[in-house]
């Protein structure tokens, strides 16, 4: 165990001496950290090239993102694997597809799942924004046939390979939006998964907050909030949604984060919404989420997007989510260590 991770007393050498390798995968990949239970702190990363910086900031997780396509290998993301556990850090692989889908081979998917599961990560999120026609092929989004098609036969694929492996439920993206076609809002997404039976298919619900520009005691005042309150906007009642329609299921947040355009060009228009959110409050915001999650008593994993990322599209800026801000400081890191003691 990383020494950074551990806080003793007493007599040590008192101790029992045990010879079991806990988190050994069962073949290949090297061992993780042991299992984790609690309020865990992580921050999603593509290349992990500031892990001291993750440490300083209390996270003991990283994410990353694999994208499959059929005749992916599940070799490829043994690196990823290797080098979060020789750090100390547990891993949590969310594995969406190719973007807009015209289909997506079903049984391809879950043997790379039960191939990915040798290589030992400590867990799996089962897609990603699946509710939109972004990650799911137009005119077919549907959360039963995600249920069924997906997260059952993934879910078993993973736990006959490794059953300590957490699996998560690909967290929807949050908005009010619903035609049927190219989009559900997450509200009904998730009733639906509920009611084809997700909770047994999943070791925790994923869920994803990225549009807020309040303070998270907040639920009203977001800059595109008309006056309606949609719970979208505002983390405590995207929580209680996410909480409520599975009660029996702990939470977990594998992308929360909040835009600011400091140091960088203004936002583009479809985050206009975040254009006065200052890295202070970026900052402040993210540590008390982190501490009103650990308050639940419900959030297992409180991932926080991102770490370090540096593209800043005309679309999609999301260096601005970074909590590496362009001056190489960290201004969330000490609030956020500080949320998770």
């Amino acid at each position: 165990v990383a020494a950074w991770l551990t806080n003793l007393s007493g007599d040590v050498f008192a101790l029992p001496v045990s010879t079991e390798i806990i988190g050994q995968p069962p073949s290949g990949g090297s061992p993780g950290p042991g299992p984790s239970t609690g309020f865990n702190l992580g921050g999603q990363t593509q290349t992990l090239g500031h892990p001291g910086l993750m440490r300083s900031a209390g996270m003991t997780w990283v994410k990353f993102q694999y994208k499959w396509s059929p005749g992916s290998d599940p070799q490829e993301i043994a690196g990823m694997v290797n080098a979060a556990h020789s750090q100390g850090f547990r891993v949590l692989l969310s594995i969406p597809g190719p973007l807009y889908p015209s289909s997506i081979d079903f049984a391809a998917y879950t043997q790379f799942l039960q191939g990915v599961a040798g290589y030992g990560p400590d867990a799996i999120e089962v897609w990603n924004e699946m509710n939109l026609n972004r990650e799911w092929p137009t005119g077919q989004i549907n959360p039963t046939s995600y249920v069924n098609n997906m997260l059952a036969p993934g879910y078993r694929a993973i736990k006959a390979v490794n059953p300590n492996i957490l699996v998560i439920s690909g967290a929807p993206a949050p908005t009010g939006f619903h035609d049927g076609v190219t989009a559900w809002s997450d509200d009904r997404y998730i009733a639906g998964m509920a009611a084809a039976g997700a909770a047994n298919y999943m070791d925790c619900i994923g869920v994803h907050y990225n549009a807020g520009a309040t303070s998270p005691d907040q639920s009203f005042g977001h800059p595109a909030d008309p006056g309606v309150g949609h719970y979208s906007w505002y983390f405590w009642p995207t929580y209680n949604l996410y909480a409520g329609t599975f009660p029996g299921k702990p939470v977990c947040f594998t992308e929360i984060g909040y835009v600011s355009g400091d140091g960088y060009p203004p936002l583009p228009s479809n985050f206009a919404w975040g254009g006065g959110t200052s890295t202070a409050e970026h900052a402040q915001w993210l540590g008390r989420a982190a501490q009103l999650a650990r308050s639940t008593g419900r959030v297992r994993l409180f991932i926080v997007f991102n770490v370090d990322f540096t593209f800043y599209g005309a679309d999609d800026p999301q260096a601005g989510y970074a909590i590496l801000r362009p001056d190489g400081s960290c201004p969330a890191c000490g609030l956020l260590a500080a949320a998770g003691q």
